[in-house]
């Protein structure tokens, strides 16, 4: 049996999504609850990873079974088990077909970024922080250079294990609301690092370092050297995993 589950977690305490030999992950603490539930050995695929204090307000995920359980074991018995850092929002059975990464249509991320002269105390972890006010409508400007399918590699952490630089970046919207900024996009998929990276250039254009128009000398480049430093994780939540409908998953 193939069981499909909506996660949500704070990565703030966790050294990314995947499994490694010697840190705490998302995945870890995961397997081994439902490994409890389901009286077996339990492994997961995620539909992406996410780094090092990354958040998830809805990652996807799935795993194969002999264990016949009722959908609510795998949400709530999951979830007396996790830490109250990771939640389980939902469970679907799919078929063996499904996929939670390479099923997936389209991935949306969002980054929180907090504005004002001194770092905030009470958000610390959940927000990105720059401490000047930022041009939005710039801002806006630059992102338009980025939709389409483009060659990303300006964009790209140089340790990206993706097979080609080339994505389609559907959507990127840009509001604010006081002092906080909140940057959507959705794209097929992403490189490492891509998001955080596109983050730090929209901020060197708000604070006026550079014109709008450098953002599509940057993309063109194909130099990542071109590019503004890698922007703070903290910031950062995988908001959504879009998947066709014939699955039937649902949304949180």
């Amino acid at each position: 049996m193939r069981i499909a589950l909506g996660i949500e977690y704070d990565g703030s305490e966790y050294f990314g999504w995947q499994s490694q030999p010697n840190g705490r992950t998302v995945q870890d603490v995961i397997q081994i609850a439902l490994s409890q539930i389901a009286g077996e050995p339990v492994t997961v695929i995620a539909a992406g990873r996410t780094d090092t204090g990354v958040h998830a307000i809805e990652q996807v995920i799935h795993f194969d079974t002999q264990a016949v359980r009722p959908l609510t074991a795998w949400v709530r018995g999951a979830n007396a088990l996790l830490p109250n850092t990771v939640s389980v929002l939902w469970a679907h059975a799919v078929d063996n077909e499904f996929h939670a990464r390479f099923s997936a249509q389209a991935r949306s991320y969002r980054y929180y970024l907090f504005c004002r002269p001194v770092r905030s105390a009470l958000q610390y972890g959940k927000v990105g922080w720059f401490h000047q006010t930022l041009d939005i409508e710039k801002m806006r400007e630059a992102a338009q250079y980025l939709l389409g399918e483009h060659d990303f590699s300006s964009f790209r952490a140089s340790e990206c294990q993706a097979k080609s630089p080339v994505k389609n970046l559907c959507s990127i919207l840009i509001e604010q609301q006081e002092g906080l900024i909140s940057v959507d996009l959705t794209a097929n998929a992403f490189l490492h690092h891509m998001v955080r990276n596109i983050v730090g250039c929209l901020v060197y254009v708000g604070k006026g370092r550079h014109p709008p128009q450098w953002i599509q000398q940057v993309l063109e480049s194909h130099d990542r050297s071109m590019a503004a430093p890698t922007f703070a994780p903290d910031g950062l939540y995988l908001r959504l995993i879009t998947y066709d409908k014939k699955w039937g998953l649902p949304q949180a």
